[in-house]
């Protein structure tokens, strides 16, 4: 069985979507950033950033625009900065774990647990 490399798109194609640029400046954007429009597509647009203003009318993760536009979630990554820089999209970024100190005692805990078990 041969393996198929992970990113099939024609780097021409790539190229061009990215205007040459092949990374972020910044690390704005995680996987499961949450990308939301702040307007509507605009004639003359670029069709991918098109695409990705009208996926995320509704919050939707880098991921999931990746997978919708068949593109590397490195291309997707640089349209998205292009779309921040003109304030066209706002990025959601998860929320940090809570420290372990934070977090409950464990035997505060089974105490809840047994009260819950006893009603």
């Amino acid at each position: 069985m041969t393996r198929r490399p992970v990113d099939t798109g024609d780097p021409d194609r790539l190229y061009m979507v990215t205007g040459g640029r092949h990374r972020v400046d910044d690390d704005s954007f995680d996987l499961v950033t949450l990308i939301v429009s702040e307007c509507e597509p605009v004639p003359g647009m670029q069709s991918e950033h098109l695409h990705i203003l009208q996926l995320c009318r509704h919050p939707t993760s880098v991921v999931e625009i990746s997978a919708e536009l068949a593109l590397p979630v490195t291309v997707v990554k640089i349209l998205l900065s292009d779309l921040l820089a003109t304030r066209k999209i706002t990025a959601r970024h998860p929320r940090a774990a809570p420290a372990r100190a934070e977090l409950p005692d464990s035997a505060l805990l089974k105490q809840v647990l047994d009260g819950l078990q006893k009603l």
